[in-house]
């Protein structure tokens, strides 16, 4: 898989408008009515992560936690980033 242009990488986070690109990687920081809601969130995004071979970086502050993805095989962003990143929103907002 290769990695994403500039503007690629711009165009796409257009559908994921929550999401922000910082030092060759895309991050999103999500909050939570508590922590309990926090690791379910986060055991949904291990879950398909691990299904699909791709491992986000994870901080979690109590009710809140930050996504930090980039493809470390391909040396940057790519579209498996942002698929994660769409999967991801959708764990979040059921």
């Amino acid at each position: 898989m290769s990695r994403l242009s500039e503007a690629e990488i711009k165009a796409s986070l257009a559908d994921v408008p929550d999401w922000s690109e910082l030092d060759g990687e895309i991050q999103r920081t999500y909050q939570f009515s508590d922590f309990d809601e926090a690791m379910r969130f986060v055991n949904r995004v291990a879950e398909q992560a691990e299904s699909s071979q791709h491992h986000p970086d994870i901080l979690i502050r109590y009710n809140k936690v930050t996504l930090s993805l980039s493809t470390h095989d391909a040396g940057g962003i790519t579209s498996k980033d942002f698929e994660l990143a769409r999967q991801a929103d959708l764990f979040a907002s059921t």
